[in-house]
């Protein structure tokens, strides 16, 4: 398999279309930018795909190519790791609408040859699960021993398990939901909004050598959100009320506080790897997810008949997905009848604990793949 062209490390492939999309429109082929780890078994059984969160991309555990940092998830997935790829074959994909290779709002329009900006087909998270499942049958992988996500990969993980449950076998769902709340929608606008007020976003058509891009924007949006991902305690204690190098307050507006030093850096760190469309496409596609809405309306529904496994992780410092929606998530699989186990883990992370280093989740993760692969 090291020889077969399709797998390895910051592939990239182009699926034939017409590619339907749930709002209507279709493209006329897909580029999905993945990354494989490890190797399928002889029985095709052993494949985990890692979905990953709004701001996420395929580099899951692998050098990131504009940043040099290591991959996002490198606490969970490698050597010794509960993902393994000497026992597991591992597949992260970039999301449709993003930024790192797949099609997104960035992308040539192969009707003009100029980037597709805002005429760029709004889509679905389901859309995006589609276009995954397109790519696992391009690797020949029949199945999923499970799919793995935190947060939005925690919702595709969702819609994988209800527009495919035949092809996965188990679901790890972490600090997620299974619709975005009115509070999750009015964050999200918040930094639409800066994106659209910045003079440089040019209704989306900033792309372009001579054009700046709405880097202002672009950072205030990743600064309201980057708070939601934290909890009062972990900032507290971190920051507390902390002055920014300097021993009294400057009674000015710059950065005299360590916590606004941190959140700006977040902010313009953020505008060098990610662009300001995609933000729009993708938080909009996680506004418009609601698993009950596209089976009736009842959450049960989803998951009827289905033999999947689920494991589900929620976090108690969590006020972006408090446990309370995965426990909603939980009482819909029981009324199914679907196998599920679910924990509340101690955190002080708030939402991003997920990436952090929380062994406990590392032994949750790993116990319940074993006893699925098994």
């Amino acid at each position: 398999m090291s020889d077969d062209a399709r797998f390895g490390l910051s592939r990239l492939v182009t699926l034939p279309g017409p590619f339907a999309l749930d709002g209507g429109a279709a493209l006329a082929s897909v580029d999905i930018a993945y990354e494989t780890y490890g190797a399928l078994d002889a029985h095709r059984s052993n494949a985990v795909l890692i979905c990953h969160a709004l701001t996420g991309d395929h580099h899951v555990a692998s050098v990131h190519p504009r940043t040099g940092k290591p991959g996002w998830w490198t606490r969970m997935v490698g050597a010794g790791k509960p993902i393994d790829p000497a026992r597991h074959f591992i597949i992260c994909a970039n999301v449709l609408g993003s930024c790192m290779g797949s099609s997104g709002p960035a992308s040539a329009d192969p009707a003009t040859g100029a980037p597709y900006a805002m005429r760029f087909p709004v889509i679905t998270l389901r859309d995006m699960v589609r276009a995954q499942a397109l790519l696992l049958d391009h690797l020949g992988v029949p199945g999923l021993l499970a799919a793995v996500g935190g947060s939005m990969g925690g919702m595709q993980v969702l819609e994988w398990a209800a527009t495919y449950p035949a092809r996965v076998r188990a679901a790890v769902v972490i600090a997620s939901a299974a619709r975005h709340s009115a509070q999750n929608i009015a964050f999200h606008e918040v930094g639409r909004q800066a994106i659209m007020a910045d003079p440089n976003w040019r209704e989306g058509d900033y792309y372009g050598s001579h054009d700046a891009p709405p880097a202002a924007g672009l950072a205030v949006a990743r600064m309201a959100a980057h708070i939601t991902y934290l909890s009062e305690v972990g900032l507290t204690e971190k920051f507390g009320r902390k002055l920014q190098a300097r021993s009294t307050k400057s009674f000015g507006f710059d950065t005299d506080f360590q916590v606004e030093s941190y959140l700006r850096h977040q902010g313009i760190s953020f505008t060098d790897r990610f662009d300001a469309n995609s933000y729009l496409y993708i938080t909009r596609a996680m506004d418009y997810f609601d698993l009950a809405e596209e089976h009736g309306g009842r959450l049960a529904n989803a998951f009827a008949g289905s033999a999947t496994r689920f494991c589900l992780v929620s976090f108690d410092s969590d006020w972006l997905y408090p446990t309370a929606e995965s426990r909603a998530i939980v009482h819909a699989l029981n009324a199914a009848g679907a196998a599920a186990s679910f924990v509340e883990l101690s955190s002080p992370f708030g939402h991003d604990a997920f990436l952090l280093d929380v062994p406990e989740l590392n032994r949750v993760v790993d116990g319940f793949l074993r006893a699925v692969s098994g």
